[in-house]
């Protein structure tokens, strides 16, 4: 069977008896893979605690004995009813039980789930499910801003509350690359606002301005310390890492507002020390050196300068995704450029 796509992967994972029988899940997104293979399995067999029911194989293990796994999917459960196998790919090659599963598939009753990490295109196993008619194939990708949104009103419904325009926006910035961490994240935040109707910004504020939030502020501040080739380095890992480049700019854009805000207090004559203090969510104590640096070599002329740029780039991140990647990192850099100029 061929690579399912979003759509067609949500649908098999949605139905009990999704043909074919074995699937392989795999992808960048660990989060979003543990997810969809506990949820094939879920609906897949009755108690997932069961051992007569699922099977658990390790791939390391598997690759000792190929046979087995063609055993375990054929295995008539000892109380009757359907039956589940979950296979975790390991660091050995598992092709050869996989090739023996895919000349001989479990029957209706019985589900098989490969559960492997990132594999490239080029991978022997990711190859050969593909071409394979009895195997379906899903790969779990980072969520885009849209996939969050949804995350995010699937979770609220479902703890009966709605959310604010801007603490949605706000919230999708702030989550992604993991799917299972973004989940946590905003049951987390539904369980703050338990009691109330709507969560607003400050309830975001509140709860989810976390450690991926201060990496998110640590390449701006780079940036606005003028340290180009660091800003190099911490755009790649955030990339690396699966966060978008719509998100790096959104959260751009909120932190340069909120040192333009500051530093027009600061030029109405408020000592910088009280001025920090209009900072929502406080600054965290790691950047504080480098924002007070930030609020004394930048005017608040320049600032509202650089909240037009980042506004328009992240915008342009939603009208041309193939250039947001590259338009994002060279409004850091040129952030960057500048503030070496004016040091």
């Amino acid at each position: 069977m061929t690579l399912l796509k979003t759509a067609d992967a949500e649908a098999y994972v949605a139905r009990p008896n999704s043909r074919p029988g074995i699937a392989l899940i795999c992808g960048p997104d660990s989060g979003l893979v543990r997810e969809r293979v506990t949820a094939v399995l879920t609906k897949a067999v009755d108690d997932l605690h069961d051992p007569f029911s699922l099977a658990r194989l390790e791939g390391d293990a598997l690759a000792e004995e190929p046979q087995r796994l063609v055993e375990e999917a054929n295995t008539i459960p000892l109380f009757g009813g359907r039956r589940a196998v979950h296979v975790r790919a390991g660091g050995k090659n598992i092709l050869p039980a996989v090739e023996l599963l895919a000349g001989a598939p479990p029957g209706t009753d019985c589900r098989v789930v490969i559960e492997a990490g990132d594999l490239s295109r080029s991978s022997p196993l990711r190859t050969f499910c593909e071409k394979s008619k009895e195997i379906a194939v899903i790969v779990c990708y980072a969520d885009n801003e849209r996939d969050i949104a949804r995350l995010i009103d699937e979770e609220m419904r479902q703890a009966d509350l709605t959310i604010t325009a801007d603490a949605k926006a706000l919230l999708v910035s702030l989550i992604g690359g993991d799917r299972l961490a973004s989940r946590n994240e905003v049951q987390k935040l539904a369980l703050y606002a338990r009691g109330k109707q709507q969560v607003d910004i400050d309830d975001v504020l509140a709860v989810a301005s976390d450690a991926a939030a201060l990496e998110l502020s640590t390449v701006t501040d780079l940036a606005f310390a003028g340290r180009a080739d660091e800003v190099r380095t911490q755009y790649a890992r955030l990339r690396s890492e699966g966060t978008l480049p719509g998100v790096i700019a959104g959260s751009a854009l909120r932190q340069v507002m909120q040192l333009h805000r500051v530093k027009l207090a600061m030029e109405a004559g408020e000592p910088l020390e009280q001025a920090m203090g209009g900072f929502r969510p406080a600054v965290h104590f790691s950047r504080k050196r480098a924002v007070e640096t930030a609020l004394q070599n930048w005017s608040s002329a320049r600032l509202e300068k650089s909240v037009a740029q980042f506004a328009e780039v992240t915008l342009d991140t939603r009208r041309r995704p193939t250039l947001a990647d590259a338009m994002v990192e060279r409004a850091l850099l040129s952030t960057a450029q500048s503030a070496r100029r004016r040091g």
